[in-house]
């Protein structure tokens, strides 16, 4: 098969497109032809510093939709044929961006029919961060107000999304530009964090989802209610100070997104309801991998960025 293969890390010149043997399904894993990989920050992280992987070689990638070519032994939930979607493995090893993936059978869902496989290759990493982070971890509610940093991007749009489906007030940071997308999205307000910090903007956020980490994480503790939450997805070295800064007055919390096909089948159900929608900035064959990675790595897109892979 056809794989985008990396021997050493670097830029995304590192990125080739190689011939690999096909994997196998082990017991309870399937096999995906794949369809469309998701391109996620991640990504571009683990092929310059390794992230969760170490060095190479390796494949990145996690976000798959396509379908389903074989079962391994044990598999009830899936047959040969049956469209899916899903982040196997993270952050180990899945090697998405390649013709064919194994997944363990419980890390999937079954595709909505409102989905096209780019589409749906759109949403797993992303919807699964924003609903990690706001129903499992914020346990948003009827009336809240949630403030979304970065609302535009690919957690981000998602996130305004899942946050009105659970009946919250949103509101989202984005350029003056993206303003009309977020309201397309339904936010409720939207602010240019060019020109304001959100901070300044908002007092009363019930949770803060942020999305972009150091000095926005840091700016965005005074938008939040005495005993409210802000959720800090990069968090990393920032963390500690973040902590500090919060005191008792807010509860600060990371997340690492892991896979879930539960959470994927309600993800799905609300596609299927018309509340989520993944929005696709663009695509690339897979051959061009390199060049979807320098798109993203400028951080000015509109949703996500899709793999298509040739022969689906």
């Amino acid at each position: 098969m056809r794989a985008i293969h990396q021997t050493a890390l670097g830029g995304p010149d590192a990125l080739r497109l190689t011939d690999l043997p096909t994997p196998e399904p082990q017991p309870t894993e399937v096999l995906v032809r794949v369809a469309a990989a998701g391109v996620n920050p991640v990504d571009w992280q683990t092929r310059t510093h390794g992230a969760f992987l170490g060095g190479p070689p390796f494949t990145v990638g996690w976000d798959v939709a396509g379908t389903v070519e074989a079962v391994g032994y044990g598999v009830t939930r899936f047959a040969v044929g049956d469209r899916v979607f899903g982040m196997p493995r993270f952050p180990r090893e899945a090697a998405a961006y390649a013709e064919y993936v194994t997944s363990p059978s419980r890390q999937l869902a079954r595709t909505p029919e409102e989905l096209t496989d780019v589409e749906a290759a759109a949403l797993p990493l992303a919807a699964l961060t924003a609903w990690q982070a706001l129903v499992d971890t914020a346990n948003v509610r009827p009336g809240q107000r949630v403030l979304v940093n970065a609302a535009a991007g690919g957690v981000g749009h998602l996130a305004v999304q899942i946050a009105k489906a659970r009946g919250a007030y949103v509101i989202g940071t984005a350029r003056a530009e993206k303003h009309g997308f977020l309201a397309d999205l339904g936010a409720d307000e939207a602010i240019d964090y060019t020109e304001r910090d959100p901070g300044e903007v908002v007092r009363d956020a019930d949770v803060v989802l942020d999305l972009v980490g150091g000095e926005t994480a840091l700016r965005s503790l005074p938008a939040v209610r005495d005993g409210g939450l802000l959720v800090a997805v990069p968090s990393g070295r920032h963390l500690p100070a973040l902590h500090e800064a919060a005191g008792d007055r807010v509860k600060v919390t990371s997340i690492l997104v892991e896979p879930d096909g539960h959470a994927l089948e309600a993800i799905a159900a609300l596609v299927r309801e018309g509340a989520l929608r993944p929005t696709v900035a663009r695509t690339f064959a897979l051959a061009d991998a390199a060049r979807a990675h320098e798109l993203g790595e400028t951080g000015r897109t509109q949703g996500k960025i899709v793999l298509e892979v040739p022969g689906s």
